[in-house]
């Protein structure tokens, strides 16, 4: 199809497919198509990937099927932009990404697609680790703890990276929760310094110890701490609104005034 037909084929569909989605990036980042999305690269939308992606899990979060089916699809997108990105400079295609994908699922799921027997799911996570880390050449635990990306969220990072280095790990909770009162000990005497370098460093160490913890006692960090977010947004909520209806600008109001009212509705 010429670009023409590409167009009135788009509009003329009744219902659209992966392929059409495909097609009509295409036809946004080619000549004559939109200035904007022509301009894009890898870096202008890596942002909106992970807001997307961020989007996605917040629609799981509240088990909203219609917001999800919709966040879903703008992930999508950006999958197929980028990947329309690379197709331009000749390097893979959608075909080439779903191909690669398929075969990694069979690869490592030789329990499905081949003879391999597992009992449990732990057999299958633990035969998916052995059959990864072979396929990314990963030889020592420092290999396996220098691939978990980077670019993670701080606390899904550290949570990850002391599952892969339980060779050197706390024995129970109990151990972890003396560790943070140590931590806390030395991130006090920092504070007292005055010196930011220390400072910075202790609290990373209290923070990964408190990932730790959260990982010895099976709570994911991450969800907690939005959690707490939450509720403090709910209780600051709260506040506002008495303060409010008491004739108190909160901006203006001593902060032993707003503790009273805060530890009322705590």
């Amino acid at each position: 199809m010429n670009r023409d037909e590409k167009i009135r084929y788009l509009l003329g569909a009744e219902h659209y497919g992966t392929e059409d989605l495909r097609l009509l990036v295409e036809l946004l980042r080619s000549e004559g198509g939109c200035p904007w999305d022509r301009e894009q690269t890898h870096q202008s939308i890596r942002a909106g990937l992970i807001e997307e992606t961020y989007e996605v899990v917040e629609a799981i979060d509240k088990d909203d099927p219609s917001l999800m089916c919709e966040e879903l699809g703008d992930l999508l997108l950006q999958v197929i932009f980028h990947t329309q990105i690379e197709t331009e400079g000749g390097n893979f295609t959608l075909g080439d990404v779903t191909d690669n994908v398929c075969r990694k699922l069979i690869h490592r799921h030789p329990h499905v697609f081949g003879d391999l027997r597992v009992g449990s799911t732990d057999e299958v996570l633990a035969n998916w680790d052995r059959i990864k880390s072979e396929e990314k050449c990963r030889l020592t635990i420092t290999d396996k703890l220098r691939a978990v990306p980077a670019a993670l969220p701080a606390l899904m990072r550290a949570v990850k990276v002391g599952k892969r280095a339980s060779c050197l790990d706390f024995p129970d909770a109990g151990a972890v929760m003396d560790k943070i009162h140590e931590e806390t000990d030395e991130l006090s005497a920092a504070i007292a310094s005055g010196d930011t370098e220390w400072i910075d460093e202790e609290l990373g160490d209290l923070l990964l110890t408190v990932s730790s913890l959260a990982r010895k006692i099976d709570i994911d960090p991450e969800a907690a701490l939005n959690r707490a977010t939450d509720k403090f947004i709910d209780r600051f909520e709260r506040v506002e609104n008495k303060a409010r209806q008491a004739g108190l600008d909160i901006n203006k109001t001593k902060m032993t005034e707003l503790d009273k009212i805060w530890n009322k509705i705590k």
